[in-house]
């Protein structure tokens, strides 16, 4: 089917317009090769380290960018934006060094950690607004705020200035691999809204068209799949908000006009597994990813690509991780590998169940970690709450047959997320 947009899509002259304005402002981020990630993939993997960037994020680029063209005038009013964090951030740091007034809308679900950062970026130039759950209702809110007080809103993602300077992210890869005489197979780049994704193909497209753009998203926030799938752009029912900085209801059209004509493949990749290389690049490479931040990495996992002998980059878009959120990242990666388990078993209200629970049901390197039990008077059984950590996942099996033969009417709680939700 043939493209049509009514705007033409951001060029390379754009980009490269965007990276001499940029330039003296933001980092020119490390390309690291990585060598833990190319034995595991047999492929030479970079990673394009914008968690390095000046805010810990590649917004930095597009918010600058996008603020600094707009006319003398129109930033002396004052600037509005709505971010789940790394935008927002962007804004605010834009805005003290340029003097302009910022007034940024924050979901109310937006961790503090961030939320603390764009206090500190913005400084007196920024007023932070927490309204909505959601990223959509917080940009909702500040787009008719800023209809009302008539000052300029930037975009997130649906925005040619935004575009142009997360584009420049492609201009620096192109020339640091080019120092060692290499071009890229593969860029891996998450997908929130759009505009990093936009910007990266759009430039990659240009000069170096047989690089195969790979576009990400968490599985609970599939948004330019579905618009893609729809030929138009959607918004999404329902939304796992886990992935906070690429948890979007609703992608920018002027971005899904980017990705059908740019991107090559989009790669769904679960919530748990998004825990995972979050804990294996910290493990494993001392690098502290936000969820977003991990979504390139986790996707080499989680395609049907052959990188086998290929060069790829992936870029690491950010790394403003609370940390108040690591016990629930590894509660999920730990879930998603197959070794946490959830249940609930009716034990017989006598002396030792118990014990012959732990000694005949667990196996040898099974452990428990959650363990809720109330006596329910004179009742013959009552319900326990228990968490079941294995060693091996393939242990899993076996452990539900003696766990069948103890209490047929057991309930495993991962084949219920409401009852998990409310019980553990």
């Amino acid at each position: 089917m043939k493209l049509l947009v009514e705007e033409s899509l951001v060029t390379k002259t754009e980009i490269l317009a965007a990276a001499t304005v940029l330039k003296p402002i933001v980092r020119h981020t490390p390309l690291e090769y990585d060598p833990y990630l190319s034995k595991k993939y047999r492929c030479e993997v970079y990673l394009k380290r914008e968690d390095l960037q000046h805010v810990r994020s590649f917004k930095l680029r597009g918010a600058y960018y996008a603020i600094q063209q707009l006319a003398p005038e129109i930033r002396k009013k004052g600037v509005v934006c709505a971010s789940a964090g790394n935008h927002a951030q962007g804004v605010a740091y834009t805005c003290r060094m340029l003097n302009v007034q910022a007034t940024i809308f924050m979901p109310t679900t937006t961790p503090q950690q961030k939320v603390s950062q764009v206090a500190f970026f913005g400084g007196e130039q920024a007023e932070i607004r927490l309204i909505g759950d959601t990223f959509d209702a917080s940009a909702e809110a500040a787009k008719r705020y800023a209809q009302a007080q008539e000052k300029a809103f930037v975009d997130p993602f649906n925005d040619r200035g935004i575009i142009a300077g997360q584009g420049t992210i492609a201009v620096e890869i192109v020339a640091d691999l080019e120092k060692e005489q290499k071009t890229v197979d593969y860029v891996f780049a998450a997908i929130g809204g759009g505009g990093l994704i936009s910007g990266i193909s759009a430039y990659m497209k240009a000069v170096r068209p047989t690089t195969k753009i790979i576009g990400v998203e968490p599985l609970g926030a599939p948004s330019m799949k579905k618009a893609l799938a729809a030929n138009k752009v959607v918004t999404l029912d329902v939304m796992d908000k886990f992935v906070d900085g690429a948890a979007v209801k609703t992608v920018g059209s002027f971005n899904l006009a980017h990705v059908k004509q740019n991107v090559s493949e989009l790669v769904l990749v679960p919530e748990g597994q998004v825990c995972s290389t979050i804990l294996e690049l910290y493990s494993k490479q001392a690098i502290v990813a936000e969820p977003a931040g991990a979504l390139s990495v986790a996707a080499l996992a989680n395609c049907d690509i052959e990188l086998k002998g290929k060069t790829v980059v992936c870029i690491v878009s950010g790394g403003n991780n609370d940390s108040n959120r690591m016990q629930e990242i590894e509660e999920r990666s730990l879930i998603f590998e197959g070794l946490k388990h959830y249940f609930v078993i009716n034990f017989p209200q006598r002396p030792g169940a118990l014990k012959e629970f732990v000694t005949t049901i667990l196996g040898p390197n099974d452990d428990i970690t959650k363990f809720e039990y109330t006596k329910k008077g004179n009742k013959g059984s009552a319900p326990a709450i228990i968490g079941v950590l294995l060693k091996y996942k393939r242990d899993y099996a076996a452990l539900l047959e003696r766990i069948q033969q103890f209490d047929p009417h057991y309930i495993d709680l991962s084949q219920n997320q409401m009852l998990y939700t409310l019980l553990v």
